[in-house]
């Protein structure tokens, strides 16, 4: 870029630009949801056939390609006001220029060079001549002494400085300073277009109808270079509070941005943002659903990138006079090579998928709008997921599960079935109210029974994460509706040991010691230990505290943790001196205090529902908790 193109420019074209790319991306934002929930309800409310699902499944191809659009358009927004204010920033500082240049009746020339005119005292009867100077982009017009420890640049500028000092024309001086600041805003506005000319070039679809996952790839792509590029852009605009800060000042912090920064961080840090309690459910669902899109891309392109798998796996070969069944030497090397990986990338995928197919299938399954509160492929060894049915913000009763043993994002699909489960049941009891039901599973979860569940360390290190989401919780609905939901925290097997040093942990942003769990009522199933030997301990109320147990195997893992000591001095939720409401169950094993039968659920399904409705009179008891 030249100085005449700078002058010229008008960095208003471009953030007018990028208000049209950031209208098309709220317009494909709201045409995303309408494809993926609202018509898709109306058209499974009242209709079936196959008629009906082939236009379900043209809708949601649709819904793919509005939130494709959406987010390319986002980062094309995001981009043009990057660039936008790094022009502006350019222009301000060659209009200040010439404004001097001006002021003292220099002129500027077509090329940047300042002309001046004589000035000084007279020699011969005459005044020094006048010149016309270039300027330096490293041009440094303050201080006049060369330091011969600096660098050529410096010595080159510190030389030009004494130049100036003992040239006979004082205006060759003052000359040389504007023509330094013009070229510096030159060179400043020529880096922001060398910088993003390629990357906007880049920001364009295949031309074809089918968002594929080699595009969901290359915007990962994208969101990367865009990201790295704007840095400057972002250092505008207030910076977020540290990682693990009080989920109220980050509300405090999300009030405080306009729309269109609120779109820049969604766009730019859409996992940061996604991560961060306090924040209302609508923007965090945006950004993890966009951090699942490129996950989702990029490990599929990963996928198909494997070589396929040799065949045969296995050949005969003698062993004297015994034939046997060995691997082929073509198959070991491959799988020695890619065997783990191709493992890792389709039990992540089909975790996502599993997702995927939540959104998807919402209408048809009778479940409310599903939000992704958090979302992280690798997160804690096992993944990161925690996924609502219907708003938590606004929800008048909310339940928090937290699953146990062996959960993975490639497994997520059972743990939210329990909470589809729950959702159904208990919205059943509280006619005319609106209830979320939250998946969460974002700690690295034992994977053994014998070795590692019979551990506290997983607890302990999950124990800061899960005070900080209900935290956030509390903050995000305060912050909607001005008041508080009724909550309930609900732990299954290794999940309730999680809650119970979740009790004990306090905040670090906590301002008082007195800092209970945010939450009404905590109930547990299959509970091997909460890590108390009073339910009272942990500072609940006794008589919201709900316990079952089950048959089979269940008997294996409550006493396993009793003989682990989970629960302090052998103790568990369900023995009579813990001190909780004992609910009756007819589970009969570990993992099924959640069935449904022929659309009607089991007792031990209907009991926690019936807490989650605050139906306290409907819950079946074996034995109350003392008052």
């Amino acid at each position: 870029m030249d100085y005449a193109t700078l002058k010229a420019l008008k960095p208003s074209e471009f953030t007018e630009a990028a208000d049209g790319y950031r209208s098309v991306s709220s317009m494909a934002d709201h045409a995303y949801a309408s494809a993926e929930q609202q018509i898709t309800t109306r058209l499974r409310s009242g209709l079936s056939g196959k008629a009906v699902d082939a236009a379900v499944e043209q809708l949601q191809l649709l819904a793919k390609n509005f939130h494709y659009t959406q987010v390319e358009c986002g980062l094309a927004a995001t981009s043009l006001n990057a660039l936008a204010a790094s022009l502006t920033t350019a222009k301000s500082k060659l209009d200040g220029a010439v404004a001097d240049a001006e002021a003292a009746k220099f002129s500027v020339g077509a090329d940047g060079s300042v002309s001046y005119p004589p000035a000084g005292e007279e020699k011969d009867g005459k005044l020094p001549e006048g010149g016309t100077v270039s300027g330096s982009a490293k041009g440094k017009p303050s201080g006049n002494v060369i330091d011969p420890a600096k660098d050529a640049g410096d010595l080159s500028a510190a030389l030009e400085r004494q130049a100036a000092n003992i040239h006979p024309n004082p205006n060759f001086g003052k000359a040389v300073e504007i023509a330094n600041r013009i070229a510096q805003a030159v060179a400043e506005a020529t880096e922001a277009d060398t910088q993003w000319a390629p990357k906007l070039r880049k920001l364009k679809a295949d031309d074809d109808f089918l968002v594929s996952e080699s595009d969901w790839a290359d915007v990962a792509a994208d969101s990367g270079e865009v990201r790295a590029g704007a840095k400057d852009y972002l250092a505008h605009i207030k910076p977020p509070p540290p990682k693990g800060s009080d989920p109220e000042l980050n509300a405090e912090w999300w009030k405080g941005l306009s729309d269109r920064e609120r779109e820049a961080y969604i766009t730019l840090q859409p996992a940061s943002v996604g991560a961060m309690n306090g924040l209302p459910a609508d923007a965090r669902d945006s950004a993890n659903r966009t951090v699942l899109a490129e996950t989702h891309g990029l490990y599929r392109t990963e996928l198909n990138g494997i070589p396929k798998e040799p065949e045969p796996k296995y050949h005969y070969v003698q062993r004297g006079r015994a034939w046997m069944r060995e691997e082929t030497d073509a198959w070991s090397a491959w799988n020695d090579k890619h065997g783990d990986r191709k493992a890792h990338l389709e039990d992540r995928l089909f975790g996502m998928e599993t997702i995927q197919k939540r959104f998807d299938e919402s209408a048809e399954r009778g479940l409310p709008q599903a939000y992704l509160l958090g979302f992280d492929a690798e997160a804690n060894n096992d993944g990161r997921v925690i996924l609502a049915n219907g708003n938590p913000d606004t929800a008048d009763h909310t339940a928090v599960f937290v699953p146990g043993t062996k959960t993975t994002l490639g497994s997520i699909e059972d743990e939210a079935a329990k909470s589809d489960a729950l959702w159904r049941e208990s919205s059943a009891m509280a006619p005319g109210k609106s209830v979320s039901t939250i998946t969460w599973f974002d700690y690295d979860a034992p994977n053994t029974i014998v070795s590692e569940a019979t551990q506290d360390k997983w607890a302990q290190q999950g124990a800061p994460t899960l005070r900080q989401f209900l935290d956030g919780t509390e903050t995000a609905h305060r912050s909607a509706t001005g008041d508080s939901s009724h909550t309930t925290l609900m732990g299954h097997s290794y999940g309730s040991t999680l809650i119970g040093d979740t009790a004990k942990y306090r905040s670090e942003y906590a301002d008082t010691w007195d800092d209970p769990l945010p939450v009404d009522d905590v109930v547990v199933a299959g509970s091997p230990g909460m890590q108390a030997d009073h339910a009272a301990d942990l500072g609940f109320k006794p008589k919201h505290v709900w316990a079952m147990e089950g048959g089979g195997d269940d008997n294996f893992v409550t006493g396993g943790g009793r003989f682990a000591g989970l629960g302090d001095n052998w103790t568990i939720p369900t023995d009579e001196s813990f001190g909780a409401n004992k609910m009756r169950s007819d589970s009969p094993g570990h993992g099924n205090f959640w069935d449904e039968e022929d659309g009607k659920a089991s007792l031990s399904l209907r009991n926690q529902a019936a807490v989650i409705a605050g139906r306290y009179d409907q819950v079946d008891l074996e034995r109350a908790a003392p008052h």
